[in-house]
Formats: C-alpha cells, structure tokens, sequence
C-alpha cells in the first residue's frame, strides 16, 4: 500500500537530513565548547560521578564533541563520526547519569531524564552510522 505522505517526505528529505545532523551536531558542539570555558567544573563533577582517568578522558572528549559535532554540521565523515559520538553518549551515560547511584546534591530523577534521552540521541547516532553513504547509493551502472 502507497504511503500518501511519500511525495511529501521525499520532498523534505534533504532538508530534514540536513536540520537532523546539524541539530545533532550543535547537541555536541556546544557541550564541547562548554567544557573548555568550565574544564575545572566538568573535571569535579566527572570525578563525583568516578570516571577512571578524568581528566585524560575530558582531554580527549573535548576534541572529539568539537570534531565530531562539526563533522556532522558540514557532512563529513558523519558515518565515522556518529559512531565514535554513539560510542561516547554510551560511555556518557554509564558514567554521569548514573541515576542508580546517590550523589550529595544529586536528583536522581533528573539523571534518569537524563539517561533516557541519551538513549534517543544514540539511536539516531547509530541510524546516520549505518545509512550508506553516497556513494554505495548510487545505482550501477550498466556496463556496456
């Protein structure tokens, strides 16, 4: 059965590819950036939160939200680069919202938000990461 909203998504298809990644990368970009103008806050809180190796791991995170996130803004190796971010928003959310473990000052309910909605980000991480990319959607050509 023909889906009568086809045409009209096939219309909006680039657009929609286009505010997905961009929206997607701004969701790491800015985080990325944050953390350098805040590096000793984020570095206590993962240290609360008892990330091994804290501040190895926010020295490498920061590169990576900021390249990743730009790579996904102007459609560059963005299979690559929402695996490597799906791989993070896992690590992420095993480590800073870990919603099962009291913090003092903490908000469990929050963390739980928190996690959930991180589980939604990396489902669409791994959705731009297993689309093909532009070349294998070409079709073949014929050879004569």
């Amino acid at each position: 059965m023909n889906n009568p909203l086809s045409p009209f998504l096939d219309t909006l298809s680039r657009p929609m590819d286009i505010a997905g990644r961009v929206l997607l990368g701004l969701y790491f970009l800015i985080p990325g950036l944050t953390k350098v103008t805040g590096f000793s806050g984020t570095l206590a809180y993962m240290e609360q939160h008892g990330v091994p190796l804290a501040l190895p791991v926010l020295l490498l995170t920061i590169p990576l939200q900021i390249g990743c996130g730009l790579a996904l803004i102007f459609n560059r190796q963005v299979r690559t680069a929402a695996f490597v971010l799906a791989g993070m928003t896992l690590l992420i959310n095993v480590f800073m919202h870990d919603f099962w473990n009291d913090y003092p000052g903490g908000n469990p309910q929050h963390e739980l938000q928190n996690f959930i909605k991180n589980l939604g980000i990396f489902a669409g991480l791994l959705l731009l990461a297993a689309r093909p990319t532009a070349e294998r959607q070409r079709p073949q050509q014929p050879v004569a």
